[in-house]
């Protein structure tokens, strides 16, 4: 049973900074698939990063240069780090491991707001 547990976010000021990580249970981590999607008020859930359990990355075209999404794979856990954070970054962010089947934690809420 794989389990997904994010923590890191809150409330930040535009331009600030947050790390969210995600600690992942079960023995697939370090073979699977890992990234980080958002769910803003009244839209579809959308992929912020990704990263191959080679290390390649991937990022929404919204978020480049901004934010950094990396992983510990001795911590079974994912981060994505953020900085010049905007307020259109507001929404859930919800990790996601794919592993034959996809998995999801329960979300973190970042509000970005002065």
């Amino acid at each position: 049973q794989v389990q997904l547990v994010e923590s890191g976010g809150g409330l930040v000021q535009p331009g600030g900074s947050l790390r969210l990580s995600c600690a992942a249970s079960g023995t697939f981590f370090s073979i699977s698939v890992m990234s980080w999607y958002r769910q803003a008020p009244g839209k579809q859930r959308e992929l912020v990063a990704g990263i191959t359990a080679g290390g390649s990355t991937n990022y929404a075209d919204s978020v480049k240069g901004r934010f950094t999404i990396s992983r510990d794979n001795a911590k079974n856990t994912v981060y994505l780090q953020m900085d010049s954070l905007k307020p259109e970054d507001t929404a859930v962010y919800y990790c996601n491991m794919l592993w034959l089947k996809n998995y999801w934690g329960q979300g973190t809420q970042v509000t970005v707001a002065s």
